[in-house]
């Protein structure tokens, strides 16, 4: 019996968090066009080492590898801003700056899923999903 999450993208988040915990080095899930624009966001950053779409008997699971065998992850912590109860917006002016600049914050906006820096240059604000140091 499949598990169907109300929220997608706090699970993601959820089983990357978890698979540091325990040292993992690679952890897969369900794919969805979101969560690959979030982990590609997150391995253009230096935040991950490796996505890869792999096809499975129903639809496709995204696999996320977190460190390479011989080092530790690069991710300190990985937090949910926006939830589907309580959405968060904000425009350009006040994307937050996270840890100093040394983190990131990932933006949903209509010219699709940014980093927080990339949202203020180009102007535009959106739904703050995540922020990652």
């Amino acid at each position: 019996m499949a598990i169907i999450s109300t929220d997608p993208v706090a699970d993601m988040l959820t089983r990357i968090r978890n698979a540091i915990a325990v040292r993992k080095h690679q952890v897969s899930m369900p794919h969805s066009k979101l969560k690959e624009a979030i982990a590609q966001l997150l391995l253009k950053n230096g935040f991950i080492d490796k996505v890869e779409v792999v096809s499975a008997e129903v639809g496709k699971t995204l696999i996320v590898n977190v460190s390479t065998a011989d080092t530790n992850a690069k991710i300190t912590e990985l937090k949910r801003l926006s939830t589907p109860g309580r959405r968060v917006y904000a425009n350009s002016n006040d994307i937050p700056t996270i840890k100093h600049g040394r983190g990131i914050v990932i933006v949903s906006t209509s010219k699709g899923l940014l980093t927080g820096k990339e949202a203020k240059a180009q102007g535009v604000g959106g739904e703050l999903l995540c922020t990652v140091y």
